[in-house]
This record gives structure tokens, C-alpha cells and sequence, in this order.
């Protein structure tokens, strides 16, 4: 098992590392620039071209069954899903084959909103992440890992 953070506008790197750690399981940070990421054996960082979405592919190139991907974005997290890994966002909402068709269709119907306003008057924007958030994410990261580690 495989934990793979799209990590560069990741909140949660911290607590995915401290969970991995505590279930023994490999982590695989990808980025389009340098991060810092702690210097142990079940860490590593792949360091991908600055192309848009060079990380997302990279990932959805070898991502499979029983590995967990965590990501905020939405296609990224389709095309996980579709290749069979548990997905989680930053908040611990969890992607799945039942929700992601609703995910992928507002994610989409809120782009071509935010294109039809293009002096940003209609506001918004995602809310602020939240520690309530950052709790849930580890909470919803540790059951999944306990899930996978159980079997069918």
C-alpha cells in the first residue's frame, strides 16, 4: 500500500506522515517543485516537471488497488477512483465511485460560474482550512488505512 499526496497545495502533509508512519505505510509525495519532506526511508518525493497537471498524471499513471491518494482536486481524483484507490481530500471527504460523478459536475458547473463573473464579483472562494478540518482528515486517513489493512 501506497500513500500518494498530491502535495503541492497539500495542508496535510504533516498528518499524513504522522499516520503513515503509526500504519507502516510507504508514502509517495509528488510536486512540481522541491519540498521539504522528512528524511526516512518510507518517504520519497518525486519532483515532476512544471507542465499543468505533470503531477496528476504522474500519479494517475501508477496509482492501483489498495492505495490511497489524497488530493483537493476533483479530476485527479476520477481518474484514482476509476483505477480503484481509496481517495481522500484534505478535509477527509472521501472520493468514491458513487460520489465522484456529483463531484466532477459541480466542480464543473462552479468553473464555468466563476468564468461567466471574470471580475470575481460574485466572492466566495473556498473557505478557510480549517484544525477541525485538519482533525477530520486524520481521522478519515487512519480509518481508511485500518479498512485496507483488514481486506475485503
Amino acid at each position: 500500500m501506497t500513500i500518494y499526496v498530491d502535495a503541492d497545495a497539500c495542508p496535510v502533509k504533516a498528518e499524513i506522515y504522522k499516520v503513515a508512519e503509526r500504519h507502516q505505510a510507504l508514502v509517495q509525495v509528488v510536486a512540481n517543485s522541491w519540498i521539504s519532506v522528512p528524511r526516512v526511508d518510507w518517504i520519497t518525493l518525486t519532483v515532476v516537471g512544471r507542465r499543468l497537471d505533470e503531477a496528476d498524471d504522474w500519479i494517475a499513471e501508477r496509482v492501483k488497488p489498495g492505495d490511497v491518494v489524497v488530493t483537493a482536486d476533483v479530476p485527479l481524483a476520477g481518474r484514482c477512483v476509476k483505477a480503484g484507490a481509496w481517495v481522500l481530500a484534505p478535509n477527509g471527504r472521501a472520493f468514491t465511485a458513487d460520489s465522484i460523478g456529483m463531484d466532477l459536475a459541480v466542480r464543473n458547473l462552479m468553473t464555468e460560474l466563476r468564468s461567466a463573473d471574470p471580475l470575481g464579483m460574485s466572492g466566495g472562494g473556498p473557505k478557510p482550512f480549517s484544525q477541525k478540518d485538519r482533525s477530520a482528515f486524520l481521522q478519515a486517513l487512519h480509518e481508511t488505512l485500518v479498512r485496507l489493512r483488514k481486506g475485503p
